[in-house]
């Protein structure tokens, strides 16, 4: 059973689905975007696969992507999202990330 989901996407081509579990976190990649020559893992500690990965809490790379200091306290502000709530905050504000990967809510 899964809660809430995000499509991952590499460089603005879907790249996988993430997804809140009832046991925590699953990360597995597309099977078109794993076929694509010039694929490339959306991050080291998540090299490309056909398993899903599967976490207790939020895998790192993607808490890593969500705000720190007073941008988060203005995320948390705008759209009233608890700071505990990690996968809530991913969704609200890694649409446009800086880096080559960004999330979509499903």
């Amino acid at each position: 059973m899964s809660y809430r989901q995000a499509h991952i996407y590499v460089h603005e081509m879907k790249a996988g689905l993430l997804e809140e579990t009832e046991a925590g976190y699953r990360f597995q990649y597309d099977t078109c975007y794993l076929s694509w020559q010039h694929a490339e893992p959306v991050s080291l500690t998540l090299p490309l696969q056909n398993e899903p990965y599967e976490s207790q809490v939020l895998f790192p790379f993607f808490d890593g992507l969500i705000p720190e200091g007073w941008l988060l306290e203005v995320v948390e502000e705008t759209w009233k999202v608890n700071p505990r709530d990690r996968m809530g905050l991913l969704l609200v504000s890694c649409r446009d990330t800086i880096g080559h990967v960004s999330v979509r809510e499903s």
